[in-house]
């Protein structure tokens, strides 16, 4: 692959990770936590912490290497980020060498397994004994 196309190629990955940065700059500058943010709808009308409640809290740790904080806002936004940075790793490398992201199909199992693993966070951080996974 040419320079010149290569170059066009990873144009996408580099636009979405220059948002991402964009992004972590603004929560690293405007701390979630002393800042405003929109609140969740959800939480504001029940009370109840949906799944991605604490999440730009953790967002906003993780800009400052606090993963035990982040973590303890929303561990599932944590894990995200994770599998999210891999995922756009196999594409600037899928990119970058002209080649098809080897990116596994889910099936239906796993995600029906998705959807019970977040209800089942959801309920427990709902809960008095699921206090550690709420948002803090």
């Amino acid at each position: 692959m040419t320079a010149p196309t290569r170059g066009r190629s990873i144009a996408a990955p580099l636009g979405v990770a220059t948002a991402a940065v964009g992004g972590a700059v603004l929560l690293h500058v405007r701390d979630p936590r002393t800042s405003t943010y929109l609140p969740c709808p959800l939480h504001a009308l029940t009370g109840l912490w949906c799944p991605g409640c604490g999440t730009t809290r953790a967002l906003g740790d993780l800009t400052r290497g606090d993963v035990a904080a982040a973590a303890s806002s929303n561990v599932v936004a944590v894990v995200c980020v994770v599998v999210a940075v891999g995922l756009w790793g196999l594409w600037l490398r899928a990119r970058w060498t002209g080649t098809r992201p080897a990116l596994p199909r889910p099936s239906r199992p796993s995600a029906a397994v998705l959807v019970v693993a977040l209800t089942v966070f959801t309920v427990v951080r709902n809960t008095p004994w699921g206090t550690a996974i709420a948002p803090t």
